[in-house]
C-alpha cells in the first residue's frame, strides 16, 4: 500500500509538481506547479490516481484515506478561517477529476460541496446578495443528484424551464432568493426519488462526490474519449479537492476561459471568454452569453491585468500554449487550473513555429510538440471563394474547415448515418460530454448555443472537426427531426455545409477547393525534413496523384498500382477482352491494344517525377474483379465480343474464386499468364525510354507482388529483365533500374534471405501482410474488429497501426533476414500503414529505407519520420 493517498496544495507550498501527472493527474500536478511558482490558486488537495486504482480493482474505499480526508479538511479550515459544514462561515470545497492525459469534460465535476439547510442559511447571512446562497445549493444539489446520485440531468433542467415559465422569468437570474430557496426545495425532493436523498453531512458528501469521480473514469463517454484519444484504459483518475472561490458575489466578481494564444489561428494574444457575476459552469456550458475576454478589460481592469501577467509567466514557465480556466472573487483573481490548450492543426504548427522564433522553443521541440496526425486538417478542401452561394445564417468560427453533410439531431443518428456511409453534420441545440460519439461519427458540428470554448468548440478541435458554435438563427427541434436556420425549415436528411472559419452556415452542397499550406507549415515540413533518416513517398496511380504528392513533399512513388490503370472507358473494356479471351492469339490482340494505354500513362508519371523514383507493381487483382456483375453489363461485354450471352457468363462462372484474395492474383497470374507481365514491363520501359529520350531523369522499379516462394520472383524477374533488355538494345539507349518483390505473406517474410537473392529491393505490403497473419479479411473484419478494439482484446485496428509483436515482427525477421541475403537491399512500405504516425515510428526502428502512403497523409508520415529520429537521438 502506498505511504500516502493525498498530496496538498496551497498557501505557498506544494506537495509534488508538473512531473507528478501520473500520480496527481494532470490537474492536480499543475494546481501543485502553479502554487510554487507563485500562481494564485485557491488551497486544496488531490486524491491519488493510485486511490482510484485500487477503489475500482477492490470495489472498497481504500484503507487509511478516510483519515487522510479528515486531515487535509482541518488544515483547509486553518488556511481558510472556515468550517466545513458548520456555520458562521461554512467552507464550501469543489470536487473534480483529473487524469494524467487530459479528458475534457469526460468526467464528473461537484462544486458547492459543503452546503445543507443550515449552511446555506449562514451562507446567506454572511453575503451582500442572499440569492447567492440559494443559487449555490440549488447548482449543488442539481449536480450531485446527478453525479452522485445518478439522477437524470434533464429532468433538473426541465423543472428549473418549468419554474422559469410559471413566474414569467426569463433566466436563472431573474429568480429571487425565495423562488430560488422554494426551487432547491423540489431539487431536494426530486434528487430523493432517487432513493438516496442528499446527504445533510458534508463529509458524507464528500466521501460520496470522490467516489463519483473515481466510477466517473469508466463511464461510457469517458471510455469512448480514451479509445478515440488512445489514452490506457488502467490509468484512473486523480481527485482535486480545492476551496471555493465565487464568481457569482456581484459586478466585481466573474469567471472564465482563456488561452494563451488563439487556439483556431495560433495568434500571440490572450483569447477566451469571461461572464461577470458567474460561476465557471456558466462558460462551459453555454447556458448564458459570454463575453469576448477583452470585454473583462473594462468591466474588471485589475483582474484582467493580473490575468494577463499570469497566462505570460504560465506560458513562459510550460513552453507552451495554456488552456486557463479562472474567478475572479470580488476583483481577486484565482485561477483553477491550466493545461496545455487544444488548439487546430494550423495553431499547432504557428504556435511551434513562432514559439522557435521568441527563443522559447528550438527545432527540435517544435517538432515534437505537432502532432503528425493533426496535419491531416491543413490538407483539406475549404469553401470555393468564387461560389455563388449565401449564408443563411453565422456563428463562431469555433474549429476550421469547410465540410458539407446531412443534418443530423442527435448522437445516435450521426453513428447511424455514418454507419451507412453518410457525411453528416450534427446539428444541437448545445452538446454534451454525452454527444461524443456522435461528434466523432460527424464530419461537423453546428449549434445554437455555446462559445468558443463551449463543450462543442473545444472537443471538435480536439477532434479535427469543423464546428460553428452558438449560430443564434438556429432552432433545433429535435423531437420533431427539424431545424430552422435563418428562417428556412430543414429536416434530418437535409443537406448543409459549414465554414468552421468563417462561422457561415449553407443550404446544400457548396463547391470547395484545395488549401494552401501557409509558411509557418513549409518551416516546420523543412525542419522535419532535415532531421528525419526515413525517406517519404507516396501511392499514387495517375499523374494527377504524382503531381500532387510532390506538392506534399513526396520524394517518390513508393507504389503504382497497374490495375488502377485499366478501370477507366475504352480501357475496361479491352481488359474484359483480354480475360476472356478464347486463345492466346486473342489474348495478345487485346494486350497489344492496352500497351499504348499504360504506357501513356507510365510516361506521363516518369515526366511527373523526374528524378525521383518510381515502383510499378505488376498486375495484382483477381482477374474477375475486372469482370461485370450486373446482367445489363454482362449483356453488352457479349454484344462486344460477339458471343451469346449464356456463353461469357459460363467463362465469367469459371472465374470465380471462393477466397480471390488468396486466389489467382499477383506473381501466380504473371506466372501462368506471362504475356500479361511482358505487356507491362514493355509498356514500362518504353514510356521509361521515351521520358528519358526528352530529358526527364527515369528511376523505374518493378515490383513483383504476392510472391511466397523464390522461384517465382526469380521466373518474373527473368521476364522483365529480357524485356528490358531487348528494348533498350534496339533503341541503343538506358536507363536504370531496379526489380524488386512486395512482402505480404508469411512465408516470404521468414524465407527473405532467399527472396532477396532475386529481389533489389523489398517493399512490405503491410495490409495485406495484416490480413494474412491474422487470417482475417479488411473487407469483413469490420463487423467485429471495433469491437475488439472496445473490449481490449486488440490495443488498436490492426489495419490502422501495425502490430508490432505479430505483423511487426515478421517485418523484423523480414528485415533482418533480407538483408543478411543482400547487405544493400532497399527496404520500404507500401501499405496505408506507412502515413500511421505510430506505424512510422515502428518502421523508423526497424531500419526502413523509405515509407510510402497516400499524397494527402505525406505530410504526416514526414513529421512522423522526423520525431522518429528525435526519440533515437534522445534515447541515445
Amino acid at each position: 500500500m502506498p505511504d500516502r493517498w493525498i498530496y496538498h496544495f496551497g498557501d505557498g507550498s506544494a506537495d509534488g509538481g508538473r512531473g507528478d501527472a501520473d500520480l496527481l493527474g494532470g490537474k492536480g500536478a499543475n494546481l501543485a506547479e502553479m502554487v510554487s511558482i507563485g500562481v494564485p490558486v485557491p488551497p486544496g488537495f488531490t486524491i491519488t490516481t493510485e486511490a482510484c486504482r485500487g477503489f475500482l480493482a477492490s470495489g472498497t474505499w481504500p484503507e487509511g484515506l478516510d483519515a487522510e480526508i479528515d486531515a487535509h479538511v482541518a488544515l483547509l479550515e486553518e488556511q481558510t478561517g472556515r468550517t466545513f459544514g458548520a456555520a458562521p462561515d461554512p467552507l464550501l470545497v469543489s470536487v473534480r477529476s483529473g487524469a494524467a492525459a487530459s479528458m475534457p469534460g469526460m468526467m464528473d465535476t461537484i462544486l458547492n460541496l459543503g452546503l445543507n439547510d443550515d449552511t446555506v442559511r449562514a451562507l446567506a447571512a454572511a453575503a451582500e446578495d442572499e440569492r447567492f446562497a440559494w443559487d449555490a445549493y440549488r447548482r449543488f444539489v442539481q449536480m450531485y443528484a446527478d453525479v452522485v446520485l445518478g439522477a437524470p440531468a434533464r429532468s433538473f433542467e426541465a423543472r428549473l424551464r418549468e419554474g422559469r415559465e410559471r413566474l414569467g422569468v426569463a433566466t436563472d437570474a431573474d429568480l429571487t432568493a425565495d423562488e430560488l430557496r422554494a426551487v432547491t426545495a423540489d431539487f431536494l425532493a426530486l434528487a430523493s426519488r432517487t432513493g438516496h436523498p442528499v446527504p445533510a453531512d458534508p463529509r458524507a458528501q464528500l466521501r460520496g462526490a470522490v467516489e463519483a469521480v473515481f466510477r466517473s473514469w469508466n463511464n461510457e463517454r469517458a471510455r469512448s474519449y480514451r479509445r478515440v484519444a488512445r489514452i490506457p484504459d488502467d490509468l484512473g483518475t486523480a481527485v482535486s479537492v480545492m476551496a471555493m472561490v465565487f464568481g457569482n458575489l456581484g459586478p466585481t466578481s466573474g469567471t472564465g476561459v482563456a488561452f494563451t494564444r488563439d487556439p483556431s489561428t495560433g495568434e500571440r494574444r490572450l483569447f477566451g471568454e469571461f461572464l461577470v457575476n458567474a460561476q465557471g459552469e456558466d462558460v462551459v456550458a453555454g447556458t448564458r452569453d459570454p463575453l469576448a475576454l477583452d470585454g473583462m478589460a473594462d468591466a474588471l481592469p485589475e483582474a484582467y491585468d493580473a490575468l494577463r501577467s499570469v497566462a505570460r509567466t504560465l506560458e513562459e514557465h510550460y513552453g507552451d500554449a495554456q488552456d486557463i480556466e479562472f474567478t475572479v472573487e470580488r476583483g481577486h483573481l484565482y485561477l483553477l487550473q491550466t493545461r496545455t490548450a487544444k488548439r487546430t492543426a494550423a495553431a499547432a504548427v504557428r504556435i511551434a513555429v513562432e514559439m522557435v522564433d521568441e527563443g522559447v522553443l528550438d527545432r527540435a521541440a517544435a517538432l515534437r510538440r505537432v502532432d503528425p496526425a493533426q496535419l491531416d486538417q491543413l490538407l483539406h478542401p475549404r469553401l470555393d471563394p468564387d461560389a455563388d452561394a449565401r449564408a443563411l445564417a453565422s456563428g463562431l468560427p469555433a474549429s476550421p474547415g469547410a465540410v458539407a453533410g446531412r443534418i443530423v439531431l442527435t448522437a445516435d443518428a450521426a453513428v447511424a448515418w455514418k454507419e451507412r456511409g453518410e457525411d453528416v453534420v450534427l446539428v444541437r441545440e448545445e452538446t454534451s460530454p454525452e454527444d461524443f460519439e456522435g461528434m466523432v461519427a460527424s464530419r461537423g458540428i453546428l449549434t445554437a448555443r455555446g462559445g468558443m470554448t463551449s463543450h462543442a468548440a473545444v472537443v471538435a478541435r480536439g477532434l479535427g472537426r469543423c464546428c460553428v458554435a452558438g449560430a443564434g438563427g438556429v432552432v433545433v427541434s429535435e423531437g420533431e427531426d427539424r431545424v430552422e436556420i435563418g428562417g428556412r425549415a430543414f429536416v434530418a436528411g437535409d443537406w448543409i455545409t459549414l465554414d468552421g472559419s468563417s462561422g457561415a452556415i449553407y443550404a446544400g452542397r457548396v463547391p470547395t477547393t484545395d488549401p494552401e499550406p501557409s509558411e509557418h507549415f513549409e518551416r516546420l515540413m523543412a525542419w522535419a525534413d532535415e532531421t528525419r533518416r526515413l525517406r517519404v513517398r507516396a501511392n499514387a496511380d495517375t499523374p494527377a496523384d504524382a503531381r500532387r504528392a510532390l506538392e506534399f513533399g513526396a520524394e517518390g512513388i513508393g507504389l503504382c498500382r497497374t490495375e488502377h490503370m485499366f478501370f477507366e472507358g475504352e480501357r475496361i473494356d479491352t481488359v474484359r477482352e483480354m480475360i476472356l479471351a478464347a486463345d492466346d492469339d486473342a489474348r495478345q490482340a487485346a494486350l497489344d491494344r492496352l500497351l499504348p494505354m499504360q504506357r501513356e500513362d507510365f510516361a506521363a508519371i516518369f515526366r511527373a517525377m523526374d528524378g525521383l523514383p518510381v515502383t510499378v507493381r505488376l498486375l495484382d487483382p483477381p482477374l474477375h474483379e475486372f469482370l461485370p456483375r450486373e446482367a445489363v453489363d454482362i449483356e453488352a461485354l457479349a454484344d462486344r465480343l460477339g458471343l451469346p450471352a449464356d456463353d461469357v457468363r459460363q467463362r465469367l462462372g469459371r472465374l470465380r474464386e471462393a477466397n480471390p484474395m488468396l486466389g489467382h492474383r499477383g506473381v501466380r497470374l504473371g506466372t501462368t499468364f506471362p504475356a500479361i507481365s511482358r505487356m507491362q514491363a514493355r509498356a514500362l520501359f518504353e514510356a521509361a525510354l521515351d521520358a528519358a529520350g526528352e530529358g526527364v531523369t527515369v528511376l523505374p522499379e518493378v515490383m513483383i507482388p504476392l510472391v511466397a516462394v523464390a522461384e517465382e520472383l526469380r521466373r518474373q524477374v527473368r521476364l522483365v529483365r529480357e524485356v528490358a533488355e531487348e528494348i533498350m538494345t534496339a533503341r541503343g539507349l538506358r536507363v536504370p533500374y531496379l526489380v524488386g518483390t512486395m512482402i505480404e505473406l508469411p512465408r516470404a517474410a521468414l524465407t527473405a534471405h532467399e527472396i532477396a537473392g532475386e529481389a533489389e529491393f523489398f517493399s512490405f505490403g503491410t495490409n495485406d501482410l495484416t490480413q494474412t497473419t491474422f487470417g482475417l479479411s479488411r473487407d469483413d473484419a469490420g463487423t467485429f474488429l471495433p469491437y475488439y478494439v472496445e473490449h481490449g482484446l486488440l490495443p488498436d485496428d490492426p489495419f490502422r497501426t501495425i502490430d508490432p509483436e505479430g505483423v511487426g515482427e515478421l517485418v523484423r525477421i523480414a528485415v533482418e533476414r533480407g538483408r543478411r541475403g543482400r547487405p544493400d537491399l532497399k527496404i520500404g512500405v507500401c501499405g496505408e500503414h506507412g502515413g500511421d504516425p505510430r506505424s512510422v515510428a515502428f518502421f523508423h526502428d526497424v531500419g526502413l529505407d523509405y515509407v510510402s502512403c497516400s499524397p494527402f497523409r505525406v505530410p504526416a508520415a514526414r513529421l512522423a519520420a522526423a520525431r522518429a529520429r528525435l526519440a533515437d537521438c534522445r534515447g541515445g
